[in-house]
Order: C-alpha cells, then structure tokens, then sequence
C-alpha cells in the first residue's frame, strides 16, 4: 500500500480500513482511489466496499488471501485492445470470473496549472486512447502505474509543466486544475471489466439468463488442430464471441487460446462442444461462467 503517491495514501488508508472492518463486501481494484477501476467497482457492485491495490497481481491477492470477496480487473478496451493480461493472471490466481461490467470511459488533461505542457503522465492504456490528443499539442506522454496515481503523482511533484490524464474526479481528490476534458481519440471508448470472486457462480445463480462461459485451451500440436477445435463450437451452434492467442513459455510451439462463448455449462450444445474441445486439446481450462451484462452482436 506504501507504493501509491503521497497525496493518495490518506485516500488509501481510509478506504483499506473500511474494506478491512469487513472483508466480505470489499471488492479490490488496481489503481489509486478515483482510478476508472475504481469507479467501476462502486457502479458494478454499488453495495461494497472499494479496496485500492497498487497492481493487478496484489487486488487478486487480496481476493485469495481473504482480505476482499472480490476483485474487478479490466481486461480489454475498445480502442486499445487487452489491458490487464488476464490470460496469465487468472489461471494462476485460481479465482473465478464471477461478471462482467462495460464503462465508457473518458480522460481528462489536469495538472497544477494551466499549461502548456511538455509531458503527461497516465496509465499506458489511457496514454494510448489519448494518443492523437497528445501528438498534437506536442506532448510527450510518460507511463504511471494507473490513472489516478499519475494524478496524485503530478500534484506530488508541483512541476506546472506536468500534466496527468486522468478521470475528472481525480483533479478534485488531488487539488489538480482540469485544462481539458473528453481527451480521449474516439467518443465511444468502452473498457470491459470482470469481476473475479474464490467461487465460481452456481448454475442456481444463473437460471434464466444468458450466459457467458470463458475458458483457456491449448491446442495438440498437429495440423488444422485449431480448425476441430473451432469446428467443435460450430457444428453445435454455440456462438464463440472471442478468441485471443498467447504464447506460454519461451518455446514458441505451444499457443494457448483464450475464448468466450455464449452459454454455459450444463446446457446439452455447450457440454458437447467443450467435451469435443477437449478431445482435440492439450489442455482446457474453464475460468468463469457469468452472467452476460451487454448483449453481443
């Protein structure tokens, strides 16, 4: 908790004292307090209590260590693609994904003045969705651990030819000047979030509801493997709505594949096709099954 700026930490420690007087309906989050996971976390689960970790790996570990029932991660955005590497982070957390949540988000430019300025610090992500914004006015974007601690850190340093980009909110918790908002390159940026919880959700939970099951598989290592496995989900009619690769290891022949279906397990369609998957799979590992939360096509 120590490593988050100094005009966060009193933030910090209030909303970590809250979170621990009762763990169970703490939900954990990466970033300082007024971060977007953090107002993700009070609009997607308005009834607990935000816990600020300074990195991904430490909000799952609150999570597995009891400190948090839940954690939210955001895990890929519309105009710059995957955010947190859930694809490694989750299968070694053992923790389940639980739901999902879409925020718009937009990013405003603040910093102890008015400007100009010669750099902007923020998350990569928000740095990359502002990333037009900045070329034009010539300013040199620097990577921060999140987007509220590059605000909290701009006002640490008092230099006025700083900046953060950051959500408005920030600017307020943390004395800065907003100089302009809705810096964002695209009007419709959306980042999908998932929830992650000890304990998967139970088929009871999700009776009548459309459903999303994501899971991880690693294809045999022969030819069109990928093409029965996809085969699998097609001749069953089960809707595959995502599928990303990534290497495992240093080896480069092993490609592993993370995927969401609609649907879940339980469901005849869906039994077949995953029970197909894994008949042309190294290895097949579900992650979640949840409730769909924003219809897909």
């Amino acid at each position: 908790m120590r490593s988050f700026p100094g005009p966060a930490l009193a933030l910090v420690d209030q909303l970590r004292a809250a979170a621990e007087a009762n763990p169970a309906r703490a939900i954990a989050f990466q970033g300082s307090p007024g971060a977007n996971s953090h107002r993700a976390a009070t609009e997607a689960r308005p009834e607990a209590l935000p816990l600020p970790c300074f990195s991904f790996e430490d909000a799952l570990e609150a999570v597995k260590d009891g400190r948090a029932g839940q954690a939210i991660i955001p895990i890929e955005n519309s105009q710059h693609g995957r955010v947190a590497d859930i694809h490694f982070l989750l299968p070694e957390s053992g923790l389940y994904i639980v739901g999902e949540y879409f925020m718009p988000i937009h990013h405003a430019l603040m910093g102890p003045g008015k400007g100009p300025f010669e750099a902007a610090y923020s998350h990569p992500q928000a740095l990359g969705q502002s990333r037009l914004f900045l070329r034009e006015r010539g300013i040199v974007p620097l990577a921060y651990a999140d987007t509220a601690g590059a605000a909290a850190f701009v006002a640490e340093k008092g230099d006025p030819k700083l900046a953060a980009i950051a959500p408005a909110i920030s600017a307020e918790l943390y004395g800065l000047d907003i100089v302009e908002t809705h810096v964002e390159d695209s009007e419709d940026n959306m980042t999908r979030f998932v929830i992650l919880a000890s304990e998967p959700q139970t088929p009871e939970a999700l009776a009548g509801k459309q459903a999303i099951t994501t899971f991880i598989f690693e294809v045999k290592n022969v030819p069109a493997a990928l093409y029965k496995v996809l085969g699998c989900f097609a001749t069953n009619g089960v809707n595959m709505t995502k599928l990303e690769s990534y290497q495992q290891g240093a080896s480069f022949s092993a490609t592993m594949f993370y995927a969401d279906i609609i649907g879940a397990p339980g469901d005849p369609a869906v039994d077949r096709a995953l029970e197909e998957c894994a008949f042309h799979s190294k290895e097949l590992r579900i992650l979640g099954t949840y409730e769909e939360a924003r219809p897909r096509g």
